[in-house]
């Protein structure tokens, strides 16, 4: 219980919220004065938000009340308005009242919180829509799997035809084809159980083999958080085992070169070092790169790949191909095809060893605003004779600050951007801004 007398914040609704709380349990205003040894008159001039309320009369009304005090006093938890404010800024057309969020939040706070949730399954739900629509337009894989079943479903209905229709068939060819019936419907129900497990995301779907390599390392680094914490003082070979358990061959290759370039990354930038610097300089990878005489895109690694480190990281080879890809919340990254034209990754290319940064902007109800970082450089493994190899890396870090002149408005691809005056737009968006 507060401490009658104790210092405790309250807002300029702390009335509101009383007069709420008085009525929904039933209350007299004259029986709660009474029971807060107030007068009615003052009573009500403090549920209109006219006359503030010391700590003492709080404590003494939450106790007519039958409440915690402190309940009055701060109103809806910090996260419900940051959610309330997040879906507010996801509609800029409805123009809500932004000012009267913590009236609403007091006042109703159970349509609050519906609110808050509705506007936390939209955000789910437009990831979803974004990674279906991704796999839909360019998985290949997807693409070789309705192709299967396509072929399997021709067969079963040419060869159904044919016993439909040919009434005196020579019995030993009658039993070829119900026995080549019988193969194409279990490729048909085969294919069919696969491809559903595939656009489920499930672990059947990996283990089968047909999710992209690529995107079976990225589902080995999510399960483990994005850190290989066994790198960190070791080699590779500490995490030869794990590897060597994925899927395919393929899959198997790229871990491998992520876990040795981990590693290295580790050895480089220790732990503990790293991570002092870190909060002494911030996230700069010109200026970490100078203090442990390293390359830019390894100190961006290895910030996007530390314990708990919320930024996105992204790389691509010169034909513009995603290479690696760790999501950060509110930035969605497409598995294949074509990225947003506008990143600044794309502008990295064009400009090697020149730093590229600035403040993006996601559309959508999940959507937020990010700091990037980009860096491009480049290799000459065959030498001067040989060709230039330019790889580039975007650090996506959250930017809780406030919105900057020139902010840039940014989707994960074009067919699903709903931002209508984007001059780089390739394609038609499937959705449109608004509501």
């Amino acid at each position: 219980m507060q401490r009658q007398g104790a210092v405790m914040p309250t807002t300029a609704l702390t009335g509101t919220r009383l007069r709420e709380k008085r009525l929904s349990l039933g209350l007299k205003q004259g029986d709660v004065a009474a029971g807060a040894e107030i007068s009615p008159s003052y009573l009500n001039l403090i549920e209109h938000n006219r006359r503030k309320v010391t700590p003492s009369v709080l404590v003494r009304l939450a106790g007519a009340l039958g409440v915690d005090p402190q309940a009055l006093a701060e109103g809806a938890g910090a996260d419900l308005t940051e959610d309330l404010r997040a879906a507010a800024a996801g509609f800029p057309a409805v123009r809500a009242e932004i000012d009267r969020l913590e009236e609403f939040a007091g006042r109703y706070p159970g349509w609050a919180a519906l609110t808050a949730a509705l506007q936390a399954r939209a955000g789910s739900l437009e990831r979803a829509v974004e990674a279906l629509n991704d796999r839909m337009t360019h998985d290949p894989h997807l693409s070789a799997a309705l192709h299967e079943l396509l072929s399997a479903l021709t067969s079963v209905r040419a060869t159904a035809e044919i016993l439909a229709e040919t009434g005196d068939l020579d019995p030993d060819l009658q039993a070829r084809f119900h026995r080549n019936l019988h193969k194409d419907s279990e490729r048909l129900a085969g294919g069919a159980e696969a491809l559903v497990a595939f656009l489920d995301g499930s672990a059947t779907a990996r283990e089968q083999g047909i999710a992209a390599p690529q995107e079976e390392v990225e589902h080995w680094l999510a399960d483990r958080g994005w850190h290989l914490a066994a790198l960190e003082g070791a080699g590779p070979e500490a995490l030869e085992r794990e590897v060597g358990a994925l899927a395919s061959s393929a899959a198997r290759d790229l871990a491998r070169a992520h876990v040795a370039r981990v590693a290295g990354d580790a050895a480089a930038l220790p732990l503990a070092g790293f991570t002092a610097a870190l909060e002494q300089i911030g996230p700069d990878p010109g200026q970490l790169a100078a203090a442990f005489g390293t390359d830019v895109l390894r100190v961006m690694r290895r910030i996007a790949l530390l314990p708990g480190s919320e930024a996105g990281f992204v790389t691509c080879d010169a034909s513009g191909t995603l290479l690696f890809r760790k999501p950060a919340h509110g930035f969605p990254l497409p598995r294949f095809g074509a990225a947003c034209p506008l990143w600044p990754l794309y502008a990295a290319l064009a400009r090697p060893m020149a730093p590229v940064g600035a403040q993006v902007e996601t559309v959508g109800p999940s959507g937020g605003r990010f700091a990037t970082l980009a860096f491009c450089q480049t290799r000459l493994p065959g030498g001067f004779a040989g060709p230039e190899l330019r790889e580039a890396a975007m650090l996506i870090l959250p930017d809780p600050g406030p919105r900057r002149p020139g902010v840039l408005g940014v989707g994960s691809t074009c067919r699903i951007c709903p931002r209508s005056d984007c001059a780089a737009r390739r394609e038609p968006s499937i959705t449109r801004e608004g509501v």
